[in-house]
């Protein structure tokens, strides 16, 4: 499982202006980021706007991510909902083809009990051919995967391998992190507090931020690993306004206004979602362009 460990980055999807995946502009990403150090690439998962795109495009997109990155870093594929039995069929069709696991995020609007949630995930588990990871996002979902929910599927299934645990709850990630299994995954799924969570003993983070400064925060994260949080402090902090504009007008509009001024890719979104507004996008070019010089006079 060393594979998951360190910065994980949930990409972004390009668009042309029309509308259409802009696949030059992925296969700039995707290289941007290997360049940029980090350790694994997420497809399709919620930052990458998988809810807006079709059967079709996502199946291109999985496929041409996987050529792209011709086995350079471990692949995840997001594949989620909030309808069980056809996120099980989607994950029994799924080419796995240079991919190593698949991160699912608890069903979102249904509000399932812990029990119901329980059930989903077993059933993920048991058609999947992959390792799993779970991933609580209660803030998008509308419901959270207990602590005891997390450990009780850790326990019970061997390719339940970690979780990206994003409900900010330190209280609830006391409890995972005193009674998980010695070898499941405790990931970061919320930029800003990755460094503390990792000194709580996260293996990493899964991060949006990544897709602009992929140097910079994998680097933040490494120290971080590596027990050096006074060192990583500095970076921590150089980017804390940077990745609250990230989310200021939703995600990942932010970060895709990064981008366009990086000249990897364009800022186009899909709807419901729309860009920044101008006058944040002027303050997210100047911050990027002064943090992407720090990271070359590095």
């Amino acid at each position: 499982m060393n594979r998951f460990f360190g910065t994980g980055v949930a990409m972004v999807t390009p668009f042309l202006s029309d509308g259409q995946v802009d696949y030059p502009g992925l296969s700039s990403l995707i290289n941007y980021l290997t360049e940029g150090g980090v350790e694994c690439l997420v497809s399709l998962g919620t930052t990458g706007e998988s809810a807006t795109l079709n059967k079709d495009e996502k199946k291109k997109v999985f496929a041409y991510t996987a050529e792209v990155n011709n086995g350079r870093l471990p692949l995840i594929a997001g594949i989620a909902g909030n309808n069980t039995y056809e996120v099980v069929e989607s994950i029994k069709h799924f080419d796995t083809s240079g991919y190593s696991a698949i991160l699912s995020a608890s069903p979102y609007y249904n509000k399932p009990t812990q029990a119901g949630i329980y059930e989903h995930y077993k059933a993920i588990a048991d058609a999947s051919p992959l390792p799993v990871i779970l991933y609580n996002v209660p803030s998008r979902t509308g419901s959270n995967i207990s602590a005891e929910t997390t450990v009780r599927l850790a326990e019970d299934f061997k390719n339940i391998v970690g979780i990206k645990e994003a409900s900010g709850n330190f209280d609830q990630l006391n409890q995972i992190m005193r009674d998980k299994p010695k070898d499941f995954l405790v990931i970061s799924g919320d930029d800003p507090i990755s460094l503390p969570m990792i000194a709580m003993g996260a293996s990493g983070v899964i991060s949006v931020v990544g897709n602009a400064l992929p140097r910079l925060f994998s680097d933040m994260i490494r120290a971080c690993l590596d027990g050096n949080f006074k060192g990583a402090q500095k970076d921590h902090f150089d980017m804390i306004e940077f990745t609250r504009m990230m989310f200021a007008e939703g995600s990942p509009a932010g970060v895709k206004t990064a981008l366009k001024t990086l000249g990897i890719c364009g800022d186009t979104v899909r709807l419901p979602l729309v860009q920044v507004s101008q006058k944040l996008a002027e303050k997210i070019t100047e911050e990027t362009q002064k943090l992407a010089g720090q990271v070359v006079a590095h």
